[in-house]
């Protein structure tokens, strides 16, 4: 223990760990940082041997080309509104469905547990084709609701899970006392137990909603006409046959990852905290 608390204290050892810290945050963003000038390079720069690691110009041209090419205010839009209606939906139930489970008295409750558990495991392409037919058999390909609902579905389990935990931290007699003041269940769901999950409400907000933005193989195969197209498959669009113009491509992924660094700067400390949070409870 002595040897450990020396160690921990001698400056050599921090300044090895502030360069560990520093290695590892470099080698996370050097791939975001690498596309973010892409996109504002030419193809003739890009190919140029040694490598430029800076535009020589810093020009929008290629995000002007991004909305000029391709309907992709049209992309950007889609995954907009799929992404936000699955969210509020999925948050919705999911808060039902875990105040069940940490509330009531529900027998077999484990059995559920083990159920949400095992359908969060499933992969998406083993749901691919049972999900076409369906779809296709109510006349629901290239419309929103193909999106929505399995988007919805598919990311249940890990907003109930996150919400259970939440819930089961909340003492019990805050909303005894609600309802003996006559608050419904529902009621004190919506007026105690949900201001007091905030964190955890965020985050299995956020999970959702990055899932359904970044959901690709789902967005490809139940959507075919290009005014149905999220910004996930847009992207792909801008490859030619031979040809894949990387700065351009760069460009509309960038602008894509816009409204999740947006949500993520916004929510940072409620996301946090509820990452936190849900992983010591759970």
């Amino acid at each position: 223990m002595t040897a450990v608390r020396r160690f921990q204290h001698r400056p050599g050892a921090t300044v090895w760990r502030a360069l560990g810290y520093a290695a590892l945050i470099l080698g996370g963003l050097f791939p975001l940082l690498w596309m973010i000038l892409t996109s504002f390079k030419s193809e003739d720069e890009l190919s140029r041997f040694p490598v430029q690691y800076l535009p020589s110009h810093w020009s929008l041209h290629n995000y002007r080309l991004v909305f000029s090419e391709q309907p992709f205010a049209t992309f950007f839009l889609n995954s907009l509104l799929v992404s936000v209606v699955s969210t509020a939906l999925c948050v919705g139930i999911a808060a039902l469905a875990a105040y069940a489970l940490a509330r009531l008295n529900l027998r077999r409750r484990g059995l559920y547990t083990t159920l949400i558990v095992t359908f969060s495991m499933f992969p998406v392409i083993s749901l691919m084709v049972p999900l076409f037919r369906i779809m296709r058999g109510v006349n629901l390909l290239n419309t929103y609701p193909a999106l929505i609902l399995p988007y919805t579905a598919l990311s249940l389990p890990i907003a109930i899970l996150v919400l259970v935990a939440f819930f089961s931290g909340i003492p019990r007699d805050l909303e005894a006392a609600a309802m003996v003041d006559g608050c419904s269940r529902v009621g004190a769901l919506r007026r105690i137990i949900l201001p007091l999950s905030a964190p955890g409400v965020v985050t299995a907000a956020l999970l959702v909603f990055v899932n359904s933005w970044n959901e690709f193989l789902l967005a490809l195969s139940l959507t075919t006409r290009p005014a149905m197209r999220t910004v996930s498959v847009g992207v792909t669009l801008y490859q030619g046959e031979f040809s894949f113009p990387w700065p351009l491509i760069s460009a509309a992924i960038v602008i894509g990852l816009v409204p999740i660094v947006l949500l993520i700067v916004v929510f940072q400390k409620r996301f946090v905290a509820g990452l936190a949070a849900g992983g010591v409870k759970a």
